[in-house]
């Protein structure tokens, strides 16, 4: 009898340590989601006024697209497609760079002693912990004390240093999981090295590659701090740096809100397809 009342005591706490996790979840879901809920919401009315529900209508989307506001009869601030000209050529740049340094550098770590290995393994955990306020003043100061005039160039290149660790990061899993054996065995069967590589090794990398690429492209995306510290005086501006300075004049343009509804859509479709492929994959590798 006592082991029975012992049972149900365990069984009675694992019930409510369940209900608590599953309570934490739905909470911090919530807590999560709900201003992107919101924002997807009132991208639907014309209001200027965030929070404040005129109707259902598509006008927003319209002006984003078109760059007239027919019902102010105004145009819609030019700087905000200058933000999104320069944020997609940066994301893009920076990840496709940082793809490339990143699985050349995961083959490099990967061909190393273990005790190599883990040294490199985590210095290319640093930046990845590091704040990116920090990132932002120590590649600020080495710009400065180089000379090198901030822009672009040093926009894309501070991207693309903590951009890559990620990459490397996600190609290693890749390295781990194949036969160490094939590329010596392309070596012997005639394959010079860079053949090797390109046939033997970056096919059984892509999907590793595919996610860092996509990893690094979001994280550059979202940056503030870095590319605040080293875009310079020129006017460069990224969508997160064009929210900063319109937030502080006192108010959003309001056809941020369709951009980030369209945004957060098209990398939520693009995340999906690739974790099917990435199942698809791993139930072929099993068979």
């Amino acid at each position: 009898m006592f082991e029975n009342y012992k049972k149900s005591k365990v069984e009675q706490r694992n019930l409510t340590s369940r209900i608590a996790a599953q309570a934490y979840l739905w909470l911090l879901l919530v807590v999560l989601y709900a201003p992107i809920l919101l924002i997807i919401i009132f991208s639907f009315t014309q209001s200027k006024v965030f929070g404040n529900w005129t109707g259902f209508t598509f006008g927003l989307y319209e002006n984003l697209f078109t760059g007239y506001d027919a019902v102010s009869q105004v145009k819609v601030d030019p700087n905000l497609y200058r933000a999104i000209f320069f944020t997609v050529v940066i994301a893009l740049s920076s990840a496709l760079i940082s793809t490339i340094l990143g699985t050349l550098a995961a083959i490099g770590i990967y061909h190393m002693r273990t005790r190599d290995r883990k040294i490199l393994t985590f210095m290319n955990s640093i930046p990845m912990i590091n704040p990116d306020i920090l990132t932002g003043i120590s590649l600020f100061l080495l710009f400065v004390f180089l000379g090198i005039s901030r822009g672009l160039g040093t926009v894309i290149a501070a991207h693309v240093v903590f951009c890559t660790p990620y990459v490397v990061l996600s190609v290693m899993p890749r390295l781990t999981k194949m036969n160490p054996n094939i590329y010596e065995a392309a070596l012997d069967l005639g394959a010079t090295p860079f053949q090797a590589l390109r046939k033997v090794l970056i096919p059984m990398l892509k999907p590793g590659m595919i996610s860092g690429f996509i990893l690094a492209f979001t994280m550059s995306l979202d940056d503030f701090a870095v590319t605040f510290f080293t875009r310079g005086t020129i006017g460069l501006d990224t969508l997160s740096t064009y929210i900063y300075t319109d937030a502080r004049k006192g108010g959003l343009t309001p056809e941020l809100r369709p951009l980030i509804t369209l945004l957060f859509v098209g990398i939520l479709i693009l995340l999906i397809v690739i974790n099917i492929r990435q199942m698809r994959n791993s139930n072929t590798e099993d068979k």
